[in-house]
């Protein structure tokens, strides 16, 4: 018997050891790169969706709808993504600085960190944020 619980000590360890990484979940509340915009994620019709929740800016006066420029910020999907691998997403992001919505992906580094790029002309041109988690 003494024999037998290092042996399946050794064993649970090493299976333990073999199994793969878990996938971070970005579901919750992030803090943008910033500070000025927490935006809450959420699975959205088999996607994930991000909303803003608070904002340094109260309305999206930048946008090129003209008819959308008084609406508050809060409350607005900023980002749809689609998981596309471990960790990994892409979709679009909605930039109310600008007013523009721009292809994009999103990785997690980490659980608490979220890296987001926003791109134009086929991805050749990038911008990258990271954000962290607040709850």
């Amino acid at each position: 018997m003494k024999r037998l619980i290092p042996s399946a000590l050794a064993f649970g360890l090493m299976a333990t050891a073999a199994l793969p990484a878990l996938a971070a979940d970005p579901r919750g509340t992030w803090l943008s790169q910033s500070g000025e915009t927490r935006i809450r994620f959420a699975d959205c019709g088999g996607q994930l969706c991000g909303t803003i929740v608070q904002s340094a800016q109260a309305r999206d006066d930048k946008n090129e709808n003209a008819a959308l420029r008084s609406r508050a910020l809060v409350g607005v999907r900023m980002i749809t993504m689609r998981a596309n691998g471990t960790d990994s997403w892409q979709g679009s992001l909605y930039n109310f600085q600008d007013g523009k919505t721009y292809n994009g992906r999103m990785t997690m580094p980490s659980a608490n960190a979220m890296s987001l790029s926003g791109c134009v002309l086929g991805g050749l041109i990038c911008r990258s944020q990271t954000w962290s988690r607040v709850n």
